[in-house]
């Protein structure tokens, strides 16, 4: 069976520009996910990126553009400037590898759920209430969190960790179990094109 390791961080809007489009292509191909919740600032200042707030005018601009566009032709809501943004990814990220460990609820509804909460809702996913909203309108019981906090500080160290020696420089990124590495949002398609065993 083709596993996929999927290396995200919940503030980043091209994390929630991917939906669940992630989830759809694997059930098709029979494909399991294996959910690498990270910190994306520390995975840039490992391979040589930039956080957007110090990236050039230029690229700061492009980025606002690309993001409005993106978002127009996925046709869901985004908000440019979230009140909560940047925030404290690790409560949200911690609740994610808890709730993949627990088992019982929709892993990609959890994690588009907090992304969604950030960019649409304007809520602070590193508020406590707004995770275990999510939690459960996933399927997963609030409290999950609660009951995994030192495994998932653990985890979520080690997935940067996994990330960089996997090859990954931003999210999302997505990298099958033969190799092949995909950067984002918008190569889910060229992820499709590989799992359908093209060469």
């Amino acid at each position: 069976m083709v596993g996929i390791a999927y290396y995200f961080a919940t503030i980043s809007p091209y994390t929630y520009l991917a939906g669940t489009r992630l989830e759809e292509i694997a059930s098709r191909h029979g494909a399991t996910i294996d959910y690498r919740p990270l910190d994306v600032m520390q995975l840039f200042a490992r391979t040589g990126g930039q956080p957007p707030a110090e990236r050039h005018p230029n690229r700061q601009a492009y980025r606002r553009q690309d993001l409005a566009r993106s978002a127009a032709m996925a046709g869901v809501p985004l908000t440019l400037s979230p009140r909560h943004w940047p925030t404290n990814p690790a409560p949200s990220s911690f609740a994610i590898i808890a709730a993949q460990a627990e088992g019982g609820g929709d892993m990609g509804a959890l994690v588009h759920g907090l992304c969604r909460a950030c960019w649409a809702e304007e809520r602070d996913i590193a508020e406590d209430a707004v995770i275990a909203d999510a939690l459960e309108a996933a399927g997963f019981d609030r409290a999950i969190a609660d009951r995994a906090m030192f495994a998932g500080a653990e985890r979520y160290g080690r997935n940067l960790e996994d990330a960089v020696a996997a090859g990954a420089f931003g999210v999302p990124f997505y990298v099958t179990n033969d190799d092949a590495r995909f950067w984002g949002h918008d190569r889910l398609a060229h992820l499709e094109w590989h799992l359908s065993g093209r060469p």
